[in-house]
Protein backbone atom coordinates (compact mmCIF):
# COMPACT_ATOMS: atom_id res chain seq x y z
CA UNK A 1 0.00 0.00 0.00
CA UNK A 2 1.26 3.30 -0.89
CA UNK A 3 2.20 5.77 1.87
CA UNK A 4 0.12 8.72 2.73
CA UNK A 5 -0.11 11.24 0.04
CA UNK A 6 1.67 9.23 -2.74
CA UNK A 7 0.78 10.05 -6.05
CA UNK A 8 -0.64 12.99 -4.58
CA UNK A 9 1.97 16.08 -6.12
CA UNK A 10 1.71 16.89 -9.90
CA UNK A 11 5.10 17.53 -11.51
CA UNK A 12 6.46 21.23 -10.95
CA UNK A 13 6.01 23.49 -13.97
CA UNK A 14 8.58 25.46 -15.49
CA UNK A 15 9.28 29.06 -14.51
CA UNK A 16 5.96 30.83 -16.98
CA UNK A 17 7.30 32.54 -20.19
CA UNK A 18 8.54 36.06 -20.81
CA UNK A 19 5.11 36.79 -22.17
CA UNK A 20 2.99 35.82 -19.45
CA UNK A 21 5.13 38.02 -17.40
CA UNK A 22 5.60 41.60 -19.98
CA UNK A 23 3.18 44.10 -20.38
CA UNK A 24 3.68 46.26 -23.11
CA UNK A 25 2.09 49.94 -22.71
CA UNK A 26 1.32 51.79 -26.08
CA UNK A 27 -0.21 55.47 -25.62
CA UNK A 28 -2.58 56.40 -28.31
CA UNK A 29 -1.31 59.24 -30.62
CA UNK A 30 -2.68 61.49 -32.98
CA UNK A 31 -1.02 61.09 -36.38
CA UNK A 32 1.69 63.71 -37.08
CA UNK A 33 1.56 63.55 -40.95
CA UNK A 34 -0.70 65.92 -41.55
CA UNK A 35 1.04 68.82 -39.39
CA UNK A 36 4.15 67.93 -41.29
CA UNK A 37 2.76 67.72 -44.89
CA UNK A 38 1.30 71.47 -44.54
CA UNK A 39 4.55 72.72 -42.78
CA UNK A 40 6.66 70.94 -45.44
CA UNK A 41 3.99 72.70 -48.18
CA UNK A 42 4.35 76.08 -46.38
CA UNK A 43 7.73 76.59 -46.52
CA UNK A 44 7.96 75.23 -49.96
CA UNK A 45 6.10 78.18 -50.72
CA UNK A 46 8.46 80.67 -49.30
CA UNK A 47 10.77 79.31 -50.74
CA UNK A 48 9.31 79.79 -54.36
CA UNK A 49 8.32 83.39 -53.44
CA UNK A 50 12.40 84.17 -52.87
CA UNK A 51 12.94 81.73 -55.94
CA UNK A 52 10.79 83.53 -58.45
CA UNK A 53 11.30 86.64 -57.22
CA UNK A 54 8.23 87.44 -55.90
CA UNK A 55 9.40 89.63 -53.25
CA UNK A 56 12.47 91.95 -53.46
CA UNK A 57 15.85 90.71 -52.20
CA UNK A 58 15.85 92.76 -49.76
CA UNK A 59 13.06 91.13 -48.14
CA UNK A 60 15.09 87.42 -48.38
CA UNK A 61 15.59 87.19 -44.67
CA UNK A 62 12.17 88.27 -43.37
CA UNK A 63 11.67 85.21 -45.63
CA UNK A 64 13.87 82.46 -44.22
CA UNK A 65 12.98 83.99 -41.26
CA UNK A 66 9.64 82.63 -41.14
CA UNK A 67 10.57 79.11 -42.56
CA UNK A 68 13.02 79.11 -39.54
CA UNK A 69 10.03 79.79 -37.44
CA UNK A 70 7.14 77.76 -38.74
CA UNK A 71 8.04 75.20 -41.58
CA UNK A 72 11.07 73.94 -39.43
CA UNK A 73 9.85 73.66 -35.94
CA UNK A 74 6.80 72.17 -37.07
CA UNK A 75 8.32 69.62 -39.15
CA UNK A 76 10.49 68.37 -36.37
CA UNK A 77 7.82 68.08 -34.26
CA UNK A 78 6.17 65.99 -36.23
CA UNK A 79 8.96 63.64 -36.77
CA UNK A 80 9.77 63.26 -32.65
CA UNK A 81 5.63 62.34 -32.44
CA UNK A 82 6.11 59.76 -35.34
CA UNK A 83 8.98 58.59 -33.50
CA UNK A 84 6.76 57.85 -30.65
CA UNK A 85 4.16 56.54 -32.97
CA UNK A 86 6.46 53.29 -33.92
CA UNK A 87 6.02 54.94 -38.15
CA UNK A 88 10.43 55.16 -37.90
CA UNK A 89 9.99 55.79 -41.84
CA UNK A 90 8.18 58.66 -41.72
CA UNK A 91 9.57 60.10 -38.94
CA UNK A 92 13.64 59.98 -40.18
CA UNK A 93 12.08 61.86 -43.30
CA UNK A 94 10.25 64.82 -41.42
CA UNK A 95 12.63 65.24 -39.01
CA UNK A 96 15.53 65.11 -42.35
CA UNK A 97 12.85 68.02 -44.12
CA UNK A 98 12.66 69.69 -40.92
CA UNK A 99 16.58 70.37 -40.12
CA UNK A 100 16.76 70.79 -43.99
CA UNK A 101 14.78 74.16 -43.20
CA UNK A 102 16.64 75.06 -40.57
CA UNK A 103 19.87 74.83 -41.96
CA UNK A 104 18.56 76.64 -45.34
CA UNK A 105 17.09 79.80 -43.64
CA UNK A 106 19.67 80.03 -41.65
CA UNK A 107 22.68 80.18 -44.58
CA UNK A 108 20.11 82.23 -46.16
CA UNK A 109 20.43 84.86 -43.44
CA UNK A 110 23.39 84.82 -42.67
CA UNK A 111 24.68 85.19 -46.06
CA UNK A 112 23.98 88.70 -48.69
CA UNK A 113 20.65 88.76 -50.13
CA UNK A 114 20.16 86.94 -53.04
CA UNK A 115 23.76 85.57 -53.82
CA UNK A 116 24.27 82.18 -54.46
CA UNK A 117 25.83 80.22 -51.73
CA UNK A 118 28.74 77.25 -52.59
CA UNK A 119 28.20 75.81 -49.17
CA UNK A 120 24.01 75.67 -49.74
CA UNK A 121 24.37 74.07 -52.81
CA UNK A 122 26.81 70.99 -51.03
CA UNK A 123 24.45 70.81 -48.43
CA UNK A 124 20.84 70.47 -50.46
CA UNK A 125 22.83 68.52 -53.38
CA UNK A 126 23.86 65.64 -50.02
CA UNK A 127 20.17 66.28 -48.74
CA UNK A 128 18.85 65.21 -52.51
CA UNK A 129 19.77 61.93 -52.41
CA UNK A 130 18.90 61.16 -49.00
CA UNK A 131 15.89 61.82 -50.02
CA UNK A 132 15.27 59.58 -53.21
CA UNK A 133 16.64 56.85 -50.46
CA UNK A 134 13.32 57.73 -48.10
CA UNK A 135 11.18 57.98 -51.35
CA UNK A 136 12.20 54.05 -52.11
CA UNK A 137 11.42 53.58 -48.39
CA UNK A 138 8.16 55.04 -48.75
CA UNK A 139 6.55 54.03 -51.66
CA UNK A 140 6.12 50.56 -51.07
CA UNK A 141 3.34 51.53 -48.12
CA UNK A 142 2.86 55.28 -48.78
CA UNK A 143 3.08 56.24 -52.28
CA UNK A 144 1.67 59.82 -51.72
CA UNK A 145 4.32 60.71 -49.18
CA UNK A 146 7.11 58.95 -51.18
CA UNK A 147 5.97 61.36 -54.37
CA UNK A 148 6.29 64.12 -51.95
CA UNK A 149 10.19 63.14 -51.47
CA UNK A 150 10.49 62.86 -54.94
CA UNK A 151 9.57 65.82 -55.91
CA UNK A 152 11.47 67.45 -53.05
CA UNK A 153 14.73 65.72 -54.20
CA UNK A 154 14.32 66.96 -57.50
CA UNK A 155 13.24 70.68 -56.19
CA UNK A 156 16.61 70.37 -53.99
CA UNK A 157 18.62 69.30 -56.78
CA UNK A 158 17.75 72.07 -58.86
CA UNK A 159 18.35 74.36 -56.15
CA UNK A 160 21.75 73.13 -55.74
CA UNK A 161 22.92 72.97 -59.09
CA UNK A 162 21.83 76.80 -59.44
CA UNK A 163 23.64 77.53 -56.22
CA UNK A 164 26.61 75.88 -57.47
CA UNK A 165 26.97 78.26 -60.71
CA UNK A 166 24.16 76.81 -63.36
CA UNK A 167 21.82 79.37 -65.05
CA UNK A 168 19.06 81.43 -63.92
CA UNK A 169 16.93 78.93 -65.72
CA UNK A 170 16.95 76.38 -63.24
CA UNK A 171 16.43 78.34 -59.88
CA UNK A 172 12.93 79.25 -62.13
CA UNK A 173 12.19 75.85 -62.31
CA UNK A 174 13.44 75.17 -58.75
CA UNK A 175 10.82 77.62 -57.78
CA UNK A 176 7.84 76.47 -60.06
CA UNK A 177 8.11 72.48 -58.78
CA UNK A 178 8.39 74.04 -55.28
CA UNK A 179 4.63 75.87 -56.22
CA UNK A 180 3.34 72.48 -57.22
CA UNK A 181 4.95 71.21 -54.16
CA UNK A 182 3.24 72.99 -52.23
CA UNK A 183 0.21 72.19 -53.77
CA UNK A 184 0.77 68.59 -53.33
CA UNK A 185 1.76 68.46 -49.96
CA UNK A 186 -1.67 70.76 -49.18
CA UNK A 187 -3.55 67.89 -50.55
CA UNK A 188 -1.87 65.03 -48.64
CA UNK A 189 -2.12 66.81 -45.53
CA UNK A 190 -5.83 67.74 -45.82
CA UNK A 191 -6.48 63.91 -46.77
CA UNK A 192 -4.38 62.70 -44.02
CA UNK A 193 -6.35 65.04 -41.52
CA UNK A 194 -9.75 63.79 -42.98
CA UNK A 195 -8.55 60.17 -42.86
CA UNK A 196 -7.10 60.56 -38.83
CA UNK A 197 -10.76 62.42 -38.10
CA UNK A 198 -12.94 60.18 -40.13
CA UNK A 199 -10.89 57.17 -39.57
CA UNK A 200 -11.14 55.81 -42.97
CA UNK A 201 -9.77 56.93 -45.83
CA UNK A 202 -12.04 59.56 -47.50
CA UNK A 203 -9.74 60.83 -49.99
CA UNK A 204 -7.17 58.84 -52.24
CA UNK A 205 -3.83 58.22 -50.54
CA UNK A 206 -3.01 55.05 -51.91
CA UNK A 207 -2.24 53.08 -49.21
CA UNK A 208 -0.35 49.75 -49.39
CA UNK A 209 0.58 46.72 -47.45
CA UNK A 210 1.49 47.36 -44.15
CA UNK A 211 0.24 51.19 -44.45
CA UNK A 212 -3.24 50.02 -45.68
CA UNK A 213 -3.73 47.11 -43.02
CA UNK A 214 -2.36 49.33 -40.02
CA UNK A 215 -5.75 51.47 -41.08
CA UNK A 216 -8.16 48.76 -41.68
CA UNK A 217 -6.85 45.81 -39.52
CA UNK A 218 -7.86 44.94 -35.85
CA UNK A 219 -5.90 45.63 -32.90
CA UNK A 220 -3.74 42.06 -33.27
CA UNK A 221 -2.80 43.44 -36.84
CA UNK A 222 -1.31 46.62 -34.83
CA UNK A 223 0.36 44.81 -32.04
CA UNK A 224 1.85 42.10 -34.63
CA UNK A 225 5.41 41.71 -33.88
CA UNK A 226 5.37 44.21 -31.43
CA UNK A 227 8.21 42.81 -29.20
CA UNK A 228 10.49 43.31 -32.22
CA UNK A 229 9.93 47.02 -32.23
CA UNK A 230 12.46 49.38 -31.55
CA UNK A 231 12.10 49.97 -27.30
CA UNK A 232 10.90 46.64 -27.06
CA UNK A 233 14.11 45.01 -28.22
CA UNK A 234 16.89 45.07 -26.29
CA UNK A 235 19.09 46.81 -29.04
CA UNK A 236 17.96 49.07 -31.86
Amino acid sequence: MPPPGAGTHEPASGPPRPEALTRIVLRPLASSLPLGFFAFGTGSVLLSAQQLHWVPAAQTAPLMLLILVFAAPLELLAGTLAFLARDGGAACALCVLGATWAGTALVALLGPPGRRSPTLAVFVLAVAPLMLLLFVAALPGKPLFGVLLLIGACRFALTGAYDAGAGPALETAAGWLGVLLSAFALYGGFALLLEDTAQRTVLPLGRRGRARTSLQGDLATQLEQAEREAGVRRQL
